[in-house]
């Protein structure tokens, strides 16, 4: 059985598949494969192994034809559900394998926001740390704010177990209850977003909720790009509406908005939530194993269709 993989992974999950006795395409690269290189890569292919860049719809779905989407990542917004249901696709994830290497990202980010380290370092670089003063850069104190968290699965509960430690409180809103969206928004120095990406939550970050935060608060995004209107949180960054924001994913990965890239009150990541070691040769392998065992006709581990 032939398998596609869209772009390098951890050698783990390769290892997995090639023992497994599976013919594999892999292609390497380091920008994500192209509409026509995927649609010509996956013809034969039984299963493809696809990253949260590749847009996988019946048309990909048909051009094998596949049997198994399994994606390298919790989101599966890029991949057309109701489509692989039509035609009796499985579709997998790989959740939990990426909770604490995002966690740990999205208090870096929180830090590095409320702290001002970037301005810190570039005002090192660029010569312009002339004598300690008392009024420079000051930042938010952890200790004693209030941290708001939009969506409270595995990696909200990881980050507030994490934020709770600094001594900040925290209060959450999402499906299983917590406090409404709009008294979070009014009351936390800090909004973290964990949700997912569904049509409810795109752009749930648009200028009337970008105006109900405090002009003192920090926005953090980890989860997915298009939760927040990004020319919108560009003018809440330049005109004053919010204090900072840390980004780690963007609607239109890999571009960027421009205005963002110039906000000095942004710091902005490319998409590094799961980016160490162990959590990516977690992924590989558990997306390795999802693949083998829906190809094998078994129900795989963590199937979303």
């Amino acid at each position: 059985m032939r398998v596609l993989i869209t772009q390098s992974i951890d050698p783990g999950g390769l290892a997995l598949l090639e023992a497994a006795g599976l013919e594999l395409t892999l292609r390497e690269g380091e920008e994500a494969i192209s509409r026509e290189a995927l649609l010509a890569r996956v013809a034969g292919c039984e299963g493809l192994l696809c990253m949260p860049t590749d847009t996988i719809d019946a048309e990909v779905m048909d051009a094998g034809p596949l049997r198994v989407v399994s994606g390298h990542a919790v989101g599966v917004d890029n991949i057309d559900l109701e489509a692989a249901r039509e035609r009796g696709v499985i579709v997998t994830n790989t959740p939990g394998v990426l909770t604490e290497a995002t966690a740990d990202l999205t208090l870096a980010l929180l830090l590095a926001c409320a702290r001002r380290v970037l301005e810190g370092d570039a005002l090192i670089r660029a010569g312009g740390f002339k004598a300690w003063r008392p009024t420079m850069l000051r930042g938010m104190d952890l200790y004693g704010a209030r941290l708001g968290i939009v969506g409270m699965g595995r990696i909200g509960s990881a980050v507030a177990s994490r934020a709770q430690v600094f001594g900040m409180e925290v209060v959450h809103h999402s499906r299983s209850g917590g406090i409404s969206l709009s008294e979070l928004l009014e009351t936390a120095d800090v909004v973290s977003l964990h949700c997912p990406l569904t049509p409810a939550t795109r752009h749930l970050m648009g200028e009337p909720e970008l105006r109900t935060m405090k002009s003192t608060a920090l926005l953090i995004n980890t989860a997915r790009g298009a939760i927040v209107d990004e020319p919108v949180l560009a003018r809440a960054l330049s005109e004053g509406w919010i204090a900072g924001a840390g980004i780690d994913v963007f609607e239109h990965e890999p571009a960027v908005h421009p205005d963002l890239l110039a906000a000095p009150n942004a710091v902005l990541l490319p998409h590094l939530g799961s980016a160490t070691w162990r959590a990516r040769r977690r992924m590989a392998e558990l997306a390795a194993r999802n693949l083998i065992e829906a190809l094998a006709d078994r129900e795989p581990t963590h199937r979303v269709a």
